[in-house]
């Protein structure tokens, strides 16, 4: 059988913007824009600044607050979008997977304007979709990428600086997951070249993130934050392009998926729930020196290394993210059988890691 791969196309930098109507025209002149409330107080105007007549915007739309198939339906149903050339996605991975998907169902090329450093959604050909009480559905797989991502690095870098965070965290993930999800199999070429594209990923992110994070928090966009922002949304992207999906995910976004279930996480970040979750597939898989190494630089820039920096307790919480994590696709093509036991154990183990942690440095204070 034969097999198509579209790879992801990018631009980034403070100016990306200016390249937008060259990018554009080729596939139309009229677009919509649709977009999240913040993103498109951030980012419109600087777009629409950026085309010539050549590319016009037609209307701009909220996309409905989250990325179930509720909002992709009433967007189908839009005039503006049912007469619209192009669609541009502007703001954080649900406004992009939302998008997504109204392109996949209309036929219309969709060009993604992330204005978050938080996920590689804007580049990726699979969507998240979830139901209106937060819960996450399922997942969605266009027959491509978004045409083009335009990256503007200052924008990112204004961005409330918890969405940076949360996208190192989640992109943490990337090689950890997929290395382990890919162990054991022999590769075909697209699959391996995605698993060695995925091996850039953890050192760049324990190199450039705590400068990135605070160039961040300086607004002050960075060779630190592009580095960093190219690992959280090209190169982990450019992994879920290529690689099959049991690949995709592991133990890590199960975590994240079973937190779904509890409300109070409804509004708690994606990649940082995600991060947790590597600290426990590594305890899972007894990588000790990894895990020590990235509980390190976890817990120097305040992502989540215990369940009570979630908001989450071990004797109320945790059956029920298990419960939800144990039905998820992301466990079942492994180099092993992950069961319950061994998944709340990992968990434990990762508790236990930091209470131990804690009480060395007290003694160290006193």
């Amino acid at each position: 059988m034969s097999q198509s791969i579209f790879l992801p196309n990018y631009t980034i930098g403070a100016d990306a913007y200016e390249k937008v109507n060259d990018i554009v025209k080729p596939y139309g002149t009229n677009a919509v824009i649709i977009g999240g409330k913040t993103a498109l107080e951030k980012a419109e105007d600087k777009i629409k600044a950026g085309l010539t007549s050549a590319v016009k915007v037609t209307d701009t739309l909220w996309y409905g607050g989250n990325s179930t198939y509720e909002n992709v339906d009433q967007l189908l149903a839009h005039p503006s979008v049912q007469a619209a050339d192009v669609l541009f996605a502007v703001g954080g991975g649900r406004v992009c997977d939302t998008v997504k998907v109204v392109g996949e169902k209309a036929g219309k090329p969709v060009f993604t304007f992330p204005t978050i450093g938080s996920n590689c959604s804007p580049v990726t050909a699979v969507c998240v979709i979830y139901k209106e009480n937060g819960e996450m559905q399922g997942l969605f797989f266009p027959s491509q990428p978004p045409t083009h991502a335009f990256i503007d690095s200052e924008i990112i870098a204004q961005a409330p600086d918890k969405y940076l965070w949360a996208g190192i965290g989640d992109a943490l993930s990337k090689e950890i997951e997929s290395t382990f999800s890919a162990r054991g199999d022999e590769l075909d070429y697209t699959d391996g070249l995605g698993i060695q594209i995925g091996k850039m990923c953890t050192e760049r992110l324990l190199q450039y993130g705590t400068q990135a994070l605070k160039d961040s928090a300086a607004n002050q966009p960075s060779y630190a934050i592009e580095q960093v922002v190219l690992d959280i949304i090209v190169t982990t992207g450019l992994v879920s392009v290529l690689v099959i999906n049991d690949y995709n995910s592991a133990l890590a976004h199960s975590f994240y998926y079973g937190t779904t279930v509890l409300e109070k996480m409804e509004d708690y970040l994606h990649g940082a729930s995600v991060s947790y979750g590597v600290l426990a597939l590594l305890q899972l898989d007894q990588q000790e020196a990894l895990f020590q190494r990235i509980y390190a630089f976890m817990k120097e820039n305040k992502l989540p290394v215990c369940l009570a920096d979630m908001g989450l307790n071990a004797t109320s919480d945790l059956e029920a993210i298990l419960d939800k994590a144990m039905t998820t696709n992301d466990i079942v093509h492994v180099p092993y059988e992950i069961t319950r036991e061994m998944f709340k154990q990992a968990i434990l183990d990762v508790e236990a890691y930091h209470a131990k942690q804690n009480q060395a440095s007290l003694a160290a204070a006193n």
